[in-house]
């Protein structure tokens, strides 16, 4: 799966790999590559639901089991994003490329690296 952005400046993916077990590897067309495991795309979904319920509450000291999270389907949004579709039934987010650059969990983009 391959994409470009339409946007003058915004991040684009040259190419894409989907592991429905592990998450999304995206090679950028500037030469930087981002690895997302399943989880740290699912906590940082953007939909307004999601968006919502990360506001401040606390998480429970007692949280309930949870199946495996695994991605049912990838598919794209146009040319600027793509729509994650979860094993927990979610799959209002649209990760725009933009948004997924800008989540980069690398330690050069987190700050953690040099």
């Amino acid at each position: 799966m391959s994409s470009a952005s339409e946007v003058a400046g915004a991040p684009e993916a040259a190419r894409v790999s989907v592991s429905r077990t592990r998450g999304l590897v995206i090679e950028w067309r500037d030469g930087h590559r981002s690895e997302y495991g399943l989880r740290y795309l699912r906590d940082r979904c953007p939909c307004a639901t999601c968006t919502d319920s990360r506001g401040g509450a606390e998480p429970s000291p007692f949280p309930m089991f949870q199946p495996a999270l695994r991605l049912v389907n990838v598919e794209p949004v146009g040319r600027y994003a793509l729509r994650l579709q979860w094993s927990d039934g979610h799959n209002t987010g649209i990760y725009s490329w933009e948004y997924l650059r800008h989540i980069c969990p690398c330690p050069r983009c987190s700050g953690q690296g040099s």
